[in-house]
């Protein structure tokens, strides 16, 4: 028999006396961290007269909330509060150094709205978490207003061919440098330390803000921008809300990668949000890519956005593929002359060996026992099952019994094995997955990568080689193609000056005569104008809901009788529920931007009544990078 413990009262501990209230401004709007979605309103303290010189609009301050104690941002201090009765006080300033400005937390605000969420979730990718060692040890300067350049305009600028991106965006940055603070907005830690690399002697002192760097270099850097003197700030898709001074400039590099889109809730992306700056701040800002999303496009398309393009143009030979060979017959006299002027880049859109086979005899897709696909890690290995992983020794056809393998997708493994056959005696550079090289010596070599992980080389290219085309416009969501575009045209300019591309694509591709051009303007036109007829994104704007399945079908129902008593507009349709597993299924909401503020509102509270209800198990994404 278990012995019986103690019976212990629970102790209850009477908050500290705050002393006296303030005399001047007696109290402070906060928002605070409650850890609850629907409690997103600001809340209003008293403040303390020790604390009273230090209780400022953006600094960090410790308040009780409930039986807790929790973080809080101050907003603004005020004299007379929306609720008199009750109010507690500030028990602790956390940090004295302001973290947030009028204008920052105005963008807080509005991305709030935008985005239907509590602005709690936006101020955690907003502002860096505090280190305290970092608070006691910096010393703030008086803040220093950069003079304006006169230059509040909205563009996007076109990268030319043979030049490295990084170099161009560097030479903008140094530009831009000269007239007040820069904030560039890269996708990923790989492009910032390009990036800076390539800003090595600026005069302008580079600080870097992205969660690459040690944390607490992250946030003494955080501070140091708000000094608002000679900087280039520089850092991942959370940079976008740092606090910059009147007449800077913002540089958004690649705008079209889906890097730039936040993965967490309310997944809020940098372009919007740089948009949104621009009436707030009164910030120059300059999109880069070397072709710009449809979002952006649409802008240009209707004059809100200038398009900055180069008159280049470059050798594009395109070469139709024959049967399920890898390398087009005409191809192989052009990579030869190539290999002697230096390293030829091969473009394979899969790594590892062989993602799918099939029987070589009946061409039945080669299957596990539990149905799942099989794939081959190596030449000599046996077919692997990419669901249970189970190895399956001595494969046989289950229709044919044959046991001869026919590789249907080829990896980057595979390719090698091939092209090293076909050109012998030349070095081959491998560049994927975990083994990524970020420079090559330009020497006569091959390099063959994946998207994404293609090797700088000084000088550039002597040939780009990009097989398998069709298969990079082949993906099933809406950005499949903007993403294709993006890619051969980044691929394409790396090449060096009388260099040639090669594309085993039908030579009536779209993207062929865009190539030569250096031009997309046609196929965005045409994309643009398909979406429209379609009513899909980015001539409407779109929601998605995932909530369990049980509840879907109501939801699309409460949805469609709004829209029937005009509380929506008229033109919003519901798409779904779809179901995306065993448990949860998918609501797409589409609707017209002018109907935007009303359809955000309602979905907004329709998330905080669920939260009311404690219904935690929904998510909602405002205009998504994809549905």
């Amino acid at each position: 028999m278990a012995t019986p413990r103690l019976f212990r009262l629970k102790s209850q501990i009477a908050p500290a006396h705050s002393g006296p209230v303030a005399t001047d401004l007696p109290y402070a709007r906060v928002w605070v961290d409650t850890g609850v979605f629907h409690l997103d309103t600001p809340y209003d303290y008293e403040v303390p007269e020790k604390y009273s010189h230090l209780v400022r609009t953006g600094v960090r301050v410790q308040v009780p909330f409930g039986s807790r104690e929790v973080e809080g941002l101050v907003i603004q201090r005020v004299v007379v509060p929306y609720i008199t009765n009750g109010l507690k006080s500030i028990t602790k300033v956390l940090s004295p150094h302001p973290v947030a400005t009028t204008k920052s937390l105005e963008l807080i605000a509005q991305c709030a709205q935008r985005w239907a969420t509590n602005p709690w979730d936006v101020i955690r990718s907003a502002i860096p978490a505090r280190v305290a060692a970092v608070d006691k040890a910096y010393v703030s300067k008086e803040l220093q207003v950069s003079r304006s350049n006169n230059e509040a305009d909205l563009s996007f600028r076109a990268f030319e061919p043979h030049d490295s991106a990084y170099a161009q965006v560097a030479l903008i940055a140094r530009e831009a440098s000269r007239k007040g603070q820069v904030l560039i907005v890269a996708p990923d830690e790989r492009d910032i330390l390009a990036i800076i690399a390539q800003l090595n002697g600026v005069a302008a002192s580079i600080l870097r803000i992205d969660s690459g760097a040690p944390r607490n270099e992250r946030y003494q850097n955080f501070l140091h921008s708000l000094e608002s003197n000679n900087q280039i700030i520089i850092g991942s898709r959370s940079a976008i809300f740092t606090p910059l001074a009147p007449g800077s400039a913002l540089i958004v590099f690649k705008e079209s990668s889906p890097d730039l889109y936040e993965v967490r809730s309310p997944a809020w992306n940098a372009r919007d949000v740089a948009l949104m700056r621009k009436s707030i701040d009164s910030l120059r800002i300059i999109f880069t890519g070397y072709v710009p999303s449809l979002d952006i496009s649409a802008l240009i398309d209707t004059k809100r956005i200038s398009y900055l393009n180069s008159n280049s143009k470059i050798s594009v030979k395109a070469f139709t593929p024959v049967d399920s060979s890898l390398l087009p017959g005409r191809i192989f006299s052009d990579i030869r002359s190539s290999i002697s002027q230096g390293p030829v880049l091969f473009l394979l859109p899969r790594k590892g060996y062989a993602n799918g086979i099939l029987c070589a005899h009946c061409k039945n897709v080669a299957l596990c026992s539990c149905g799942g696909r099989l794939h081959l890690t190596s030449k000599s290995a046996d077919p692997a099952c990419r669901i249970c992983g189970t190895l399956t020794k001595g494969w046989k056809c289950s229709f044919c019994t044959r046991d001869k393998k026919f590789v249907v997708s080829r990896g980057i493994e595979r390719a090698q094995e091939e092209i090293a056959r076909a050109f012998p005696n030349t070095p081959i550079v491998l560049s994927f997955g975990d083994v990524i090289k970020d420079h090559v010596e330009s020497k006569p070599c091959i390099v063959l990568a994946t998207p994404g992980a293609v090797p700088q080389v000084s000088g550039g290219y002597s040939a780009v080689v990009v097989l398998e085309g069709l298969s990079y416009f082949s993906h099933d969501d809406l950005r499949a193609n903007e993403r294709a575009n993006e890619f051969f045209f980044e691929v394409s300019g790396s090449v060096k000056k009388g260099g040639v591309v090669l594309l085993a694509i039908d030579d009536s591709h779209p993207i062929v005569s865009s190539l030569i051009r250096w031009n997309p303007s046609t196929i965005l036109k045409r994309e643009l104008a398909q979406r429209s007829e379609i009513s899909f994104p980015p001539s409407v704007n779109s929601a998605v809901m995932i909530l369990p399945t049980s509840q879907a079908s109501p939801i699309v129902a409460g949805i469609n009788r709004a829209i029937s008593d005009s509380r929506l507009a008229s033109d919003t349709r519901v798409l779904g529920p779809t179901k995306i597993d065993g448990e949860s299924s998918k609501v797409v909401i589409l609707y017209s931007s002018d109907s935007r503020p009303a359809l955000t509102a309602f979905l907004h509270e329709l998330m905080r009544r669920r939260s009311i209800a404690k219904k935690s198990d929904s998510s909602l994404r405002i205009d998504p990078y994809s549905l």
